[in-house]
């Protein structure tokens, strides 16, 4: 993981074609069992995958607190990339990017945000949880595949 200008960035590569990882990104089903760090679930209550359309869920952490969360899709491009704007709680959008490498897929995940005091006080957070996140995709995509 690497550190911009309000902006983490990671890097994954992952032994499945583009369009598996595109799947997990775009089928809400999915989407709830990898979504968030360890220990995490979902309740997904709206998830409209086109440009303007809403992802509203609840995280349940491990603790028992849950968190909602409010996005809104800006990009949806088949196999190649899903960015999204997260409007609750600190603002940012994520982009995931995919492409296709010797076999597999290089999954290039942005979090950039809005405000910077926002990015500083929750960069400590988010550098871990992101890893997790990006982990749990690759543990569905290898139960897929």
């Amino acid at each position: 993981m690497t550190a911009g200008e309000n902006e983490l960035i990671a890097v994954r590569e992952y032994d499945v074609p583009r369009e598996l990882v595109f799947q997990a990104w775009t089928t809400p089903d999915l989407l709830a069992q990898w979504w968030g760090p360890r220990g995490f679930t979902n309740t997904i209550h709206e998830c409209d995958m086109r440009p303007g359309g809403t992802w509203r869920f609840t995280m349940h952490g491990p603790g028992g607190v849950d968190y909602p969360n409010l996005n809104v899709f800006v990009e949806i491009m088949p196999s190649e990339r899903v960015v999204l704007d997260h409007l609750s709680g600190h603002e940012f959008r994520i982009t995931a990017a995919f492409e296709s490498f010797e076999g597999g897929t290089r999954v290039t995940f942005r979090q950039l945000f809005k405000e910077k005091e926002e990015f500083e006080q929750a960069k400590p957070i988010c550098i871990e949880a992101n890893e997790q996140n990006l982990d749990r995709l690759g543990e569905l995509l290898a139960e897929l595949a």
